[in-house]
């Protein structure tokens, strides 16, 4: 995977597939190494420009995204990039909607919808999707 970001590197999730995408919180400092080349930000309101390729996903904190097909288009955009590039999804702290789109990635990928949301709580964080609807979303999403 030419681009790819360093498996060892903080915050990088492992899909099943050997895609690399790296979750992080935008009110944390950017992390020290590679800067993404495509950034999913996944916000209330829209965030600052970036240095690198981005699109943003209007989703209110703790809530879902309001426009329930382009956050599907920009998922599929993510998961075709991260082949190749260095991909980056963000929210605010990093866990809740980051989290569920990564669980939502994780099924693009071939995880089973009922296997998501523990599968990227066991391989990006303990905590991530954190209310009940956002997990319920995750298990109706359809590729």
């Amino acid at each position: 995977m030419s681009g790819a970001w360093e498996s060892a590197a903080k915050g990088v999730f492992r899909l099943p597939s050997g895609r690399l995408v790296r979750g992080r919180g935008l009110r944390r400092p950017l992390p020290a190494g590679q800067r993404p080349e495509f950034g999913l930000y996944l916000q209330g309101r829209r965030p600052p420009q970036t240095e690198w390729e981005a699109r943003w996903v209007r989703w209110p904190d703790f809530w879902l995204p309001t426009d329930r097909v382009d956050f599907a288009a920009s998922l599929r955009e993510a998961w075709r990039r991260a082949e190749t590039e260095r991909v980056e999804v963000a929210c605010g702290g990093g866990v809740g909607r980051t989290g569920t789109a990564l669980a939502c990635l994780a099924i693009l990928d071939g995880v089973p919808s009922g296997e998501a949301v523990a599968y990227v709580r066991r391989h990006y964080a303990p905590r991530a999707v954190e209310t009940p609807w956002q997990a319920r979303f995750v298990a109706r999403f359809k590729p």
